[in-house]
């Protein structure tokens, strides 16, 4: 069994890492190839490139390396034609999946597209794009597949893997242990994202308001888990605020971090899904360019932005978005967890409701719909 993937950047790589132990199970001898990132290469993906290079950070970002990303969408979709799999197999990424998937399903080519794009979020229009470049597409959010049928896109709702993979009863003594950290301490995991352009964005504004934080709580350990390849960026902006003693640095192990935290202060997007499903109190944070911001904040359907939020269709965390992210308001947002353990308790029980919905052994259901496209 031969299978064309893309996954872009962490996230999309973190999925489909999970995706593969599935195929694997379900095809022995598979081999699957494309753009990847460590965890697909773990379990055996040829990467002809590294997913890193779709990992852009807003319309303006992507404006300046669009030609660089349509010319490799070219190339890459040369080389699967000449390769001919039995699938394809797009994570996430939809601004450059859906594109190639139109391609190669023009061209006789089966085409699975894996999370559903946030068409109830924003952009509801990409619906029809979808319905032309994918033959089926696994959603991991329960309502997405009424969503889709509505538009006369096949789909199945497969759970979210990061529920499978994360523990329901979170082990915060081991991780604790792991990192060095005491059973009584106090901890703060901060996740200022794992795009370039996010850290440029966001980092500066969480690591001050880690600064403030153990200026108010000597006592607090604040933890920041950093995306491979980005150390030398985050040491620059911790230097720069000279907040060299308040936080402990530590290459991935996001986690770990997660698990040994009482509250977690992170950057918009999967982080936040995998904080909730981890039972932790949160404060959420985004800041993009101010270009992608207009066009953005004009496009969107709902109140929220966070997972965990969208999820529970109310604002369970806070969310301080652009040009309100600032250090101040972070830290404080994340001293009233701090101050009022029992509304983390309460967020913490809605949360375990969400994880317990969200857990389908989705590495199973998404290959057996897999499977189900290939062999028709």
């Amino acid at each position: 069994m031969k299978l064309g993937m893309v996954a872009g950047e962490a996230s999309g790589d973190l999925l489909a890492g999970l995706l593969m132990g599935g195929l694997k199970a379900r095809w022995p001898g598979l081999s699957a190839f494309g753009i990847g990132g460590p965890k697909m290469i773990a379990q055996g993906f040829e990467a002809w490139w590294p997913s890193e290079r779709l990992a852009v950070h807003g319309y303006a970002e992507a404006l300046k390396v669009y030609r660089q990303l349509v010319g490799l969408r070219t190339e890459l979709g040369d080389r699967l034609l000449a390769e001919r799999p039995a699938a394809f197999v797009g994570i996430d990424a939809p601004d450059f999946n859906l594109g190639l998937e139109a391609r190669l399903k023009s061209a006789g080519m089966k085409t699975i597209h894996f999370v559903c794009p946030s068409i109830w979020a924003w952009r509801g229009g990409r619906v029809h794009k979808l319905a032309a470049s994918s033959d089926h597409v696994l959603c991991v959010f329960p309502f997405e597949p009424e969503l889709l049928a509505e538009a006369g896109v096949p789909a199945s709702y497969v759970g979210h893997p990061l529920a499978d993979a994360i523990p329901l009863d979170v082990p915060r003594a081991a991780a604790r242990l792991a990192l060095g950290l005491a059973a009584q301490d106090t901890v703060l995991a901060v996740l200022p994202g794992s795009r370039r352009g996010e850290i440029r964005h966001i980092a500066p504004a969480f690591v001050r308001a880690a600064l403030r934080l153990k200026a108010a709580r000597p006592e607090l350990r604040c933890v920041l888990p950093i995306a491979p390849g980005l150390r030398p960026a985050i040491e620059a902006i911790v230097a720069e605020a000279g907040a060299q003693h308040a936080l402990q640095l530590i290459d991935g192990r996001s986690h770990e971090a997660l698990a040994a935290s009482d509250v977690v202060l992170v950057a918009s997007g999967t982080a936040t899904l995998e904080a909730a499903l981890f039972k932790r109190p949160m404060v959420i944070g985004y800041r993009i360019a101010a270009l992608s911001w207009q066009i953005m904040r004009h496009m969107r359907y709902q109140p929220w932005i966070g997972l965990p939020n969208v999820l529970a269709r109310e604002f369970l965390v806070p969310e301080r978005l652009q040009h309100d992210m600032t250090p101040e308001a972070l830290a404080a947002d994340v001293l009233r967890w701090l101050d009022h353990p029992a509304d983390g308790e309460r967020v913490a029980a809605r949360f375990t409701e969400m994880h317990h919905t969200l857990r389908r052994d989705t590495a199973q259901a998404a290959t057996d719909a897999i499977a189900q496209v290939v062999e028709a």
